[in-house]
């Protein structure tokens, strides 16, 4: 041991980091075991070798994580060892590895959610939120078993961490002991770098969240791969908003005609209310899954079943985004949330062409309504950049007897509100209601409890409880002047709970119900082709006659002929494009991948035997793209060609 100076310290500091090793190994199996309806994995050995290739991203989090720990464990000092400076250690190792490794744990419930391990973007949710106590302890309530095993594994690692005490040392500051001390600290501070880039090679680039995918069957696996401290720190500081050339522009024009203009309809102003609600998953209603054969189905939601036989609806709806913001931009804005978030970029505050600025160009009264607090979910924020007249939220409803104490006012009372709010205006008027209820903690109100199914999942009374306060909107709402003169819509900002196997199937992820309703039943019917959020928007001005040019990346779903029907996402660390007979998978430079449209789970990779209609969908898809970044990048959210 005189031989070779701090031989002990470093040997310490390997156990140390061990530890780490061993306790994300814990974090990803309880991860799957609390995951395990929603990532397929054949075996235990499939499992283990999912842990092995994940060992390189929990190489990189922990170095990341403990680079001030090594960094001041092997620094050629003389005091390394005294009880002060190992103290010193001690607090940094456990402030900084607790801290990252927590992340794991919130993953073990969110993830059922967003199908996804958290990003920077998730954090960023967090910030419009300011009720961030009352929705910790709501957590810490309802999950409270999962605080209990962080705290847990949290005591064990403290106690093997103290199981080697590093006995100090009086050192000398001789030169052989500098000398093998600042080579060791050179040595080890390069294998660090590596270790944190994934290897050595100058060509390879550090790894990434897509690279874990490299080592799946089907793309949830890759989630296992993954650890979530590795997703918020390979997200915190990226910007995927970047200009690729695919296509000339005259091509992007032809095959995605991302400015507008329908001439079907004479211009008419009817009054237009759209219900975004929240969670509203298309797996939780009957209408919508009518051809799913799902066995023993059962639809949590009577009215809009009933309401689905005189309106047009869509059976075949994807989201554009995985977040209730993004719920908003694309429906309103027609604006797609991909890998990172447009409304959580530095390119969201911009002019934005959007249902809200061309319906008050031709005399509309828009409002937007929240039954939160105000600013929550970040809806005011961008309600005022799509220049909203007005908005209401918890603080206009002003009456906290019908708060639910989390999120906002109760569904049911908040939706009367917003009846009585419209029956006030002048029309003709464009209006928004998010909804709440149908959210975690999955509570309603104690008079109703009894009334709906509690269902296979714990989201399903919730559901059911949103479908009545609709059910009483419209029996309040046929009864005022407004109502024979409006366009209703229903649509969800994205999934939620699953509980058939057929909606765990990634092709089936994050589906919605959209419909569309007038009372004199113009339009009526069930359509199965490709559907998105997007489409909402030039849908409504292709029924109202809109007849200006407007920019749109999506397609009105009544009369586009031009653009084929197609859904584009971003889902499993690649971009989606849905379209004809495949679907097909973008990194976003290359498709990697094709799947036959019938192929839900996505198991069939069909690239080896590619076809002129895949190579179509895959210009499409890139086309889309690059006049997505082109236009957010340049700010030309608008009319402008």
């Amino acid at each position: 041991m005189k031989k070779f100076p701090r031989f002990s310290e470093y040997k310490t500091m390997v156990f140390r980091l061990l530890l780490a090793y061993f306790f994300y190994f814990i974090a990803r199996v309880l991860f799957y075991v609390y995951n395990q309806n929603l990532i397929a994995v054949d075996s235990v050995a499939d499992f283990l070798k999912l842990c092995y290739h994940g060992l390189a991203f929990d190489t990189t989090t922990i170095l990341y994580t403990n680079a001030l720990f090594i960094l001041f464990s092997v620094f050629p000092l003389v005091i390394n060892t005294r009880k002060s400076f190992q103290k010193i250690l001690f607090y940094l190792y456990f402030g900084t590895n607790l801290l990252m490794y927590s992340a794991n744990f919130i993953d073990f419930i969110y993830y059922r959610y967003t199908f996804s391990r958290s990003t920077r973007a998730s954090l960023d949710t967090l910030e419009n939120e300011n009720n961030k106590s009352e929705l910790l302890l709501n957590f810490l309530l309802n999950y409270w078993h999962v605080f209990l095993l962080f705290f847990a594994l949290a005591y064990i690692w403290i106690l093997l961490y103290k199981k080697t005490n590093i006995k100090p040392v009086i050192e000398k500051p001789t030169f052989k002991y500098f000398a093998v001390s600042t080579a060791s600290f050179l040595i080890i501070i390069t294998l660090c770098v590596g270790g944190i880039r994934g290897d050595f090679k100058k060509s390879t680039r550090p790894i990434n969240m897509i690279d874990a995918s490299r080592y799946v069957q089907n793309s949830g696996q890759a989630d296992i791969v993954l650890n979530t401290p590795f997703a918020i720190i390979r997200t915190w500081n990226t910007n995927t908003f970047k200009k690729v050339n695919f296509a000339s522009k005259a091509k992007v024009d032809s095959l995605l005609i991302p400015i507008k203009q329908y001439k079907n309809n004479p211009p008419t102003k009817p009054n237009i209310v759209i219900f975004i609600l929240e969670s509203f998953a298309r797996e939780y209603s009957g209408a919508f899954n009518k051809d799913t054969k799902i066995p023993d189905y059962q639809s949590y939601t009577p009215f809009v079943d009933s309401l689905a036989q005189h309106s047009l609806i869509f059976t075949n709806a994807h989201t554009n985004g995985w977040k209730s913001i993004h719920g908003m931009s694309s429906v309103l804005a027609g604006i797609p949330s991909f890998k990172n978030a447009f409304t959580s970029s530095p390119y969201a505050k911009q002019k934005i062409e959007s249902l809200v600025s061309t319906l008050e160009q031709v005399g509309y009264n828009t409002s937007f309504f929240h039954g939160a607090p105000n600013g929550s979910m970040g809806f005011l924020g961008f309600g005022n950049i799509l220049g909203f007249d007005h908005y209401y939220g918890k603080n206009e409803y002003n009456n906290d007897a019908d708060f639910d104490g989390v999120w906002g006012i109760w569904d049911e009372p908040f939706f009367q509100y917003f009846n009585k709010t419209l029956t006030q205006k002048k029309e003709p008027f464009m209006a928004t209601l998010f909804s709440v209820s149908s959210h975690e903690p999955y509570k309603i109100p104690e008079k109703y409890e009894g009334k709906f199914p509690k269902g296979k999942v714990n989201i399903n009374q919730c559901i059911g409880y949103t479908d009545y306060a609709l059910k009483r909107f419209f029996e309040e709402a046929r009864k005022q002047p407004w109502y024979n003169n409006t366009i209703f819509v229903l649509v969800a900002d994205h999934g939620n709970t699953i509980a058939y196997d057929e909606y765990r199937k990634e092709f089936n992820r994050n589906t919605v119900p959209i419909l569309f309703f007038t009372p004199n039943q113009k339009y009526v019917g069930v359509n199965d082709d490709f559907a998105q959020q997007i489409d909402i928007y030039p849908t409504l001005l292709d029924m109202i006659g809109y007849q200006k040019p407007f920019r749109s990346w999506g397609r009105s779903l009544l009369s586009e002929k031009r653009v084929p029907p197609f859904v584009i996402k971003h889902s499993a660390k690649v971009y989606q494009y849905m379209c004809g007979n495949y679907i097909c998978t973008f990194d976003g430079k290359k498709a990697i991948g094709f799947y036959d449209k019938e192929d839900k789970g996505m198991e069939k990779n069909l690239i080896q035997h590619r076809n002129a209609e895949m190579n179509e969908i895959e210009l499409r898809c890139k086309v889309f793209y690059q006049d997505y970044m082109e236009r957010i990048i340049d700010k030309r959210l608008t009319t402008v060609k």
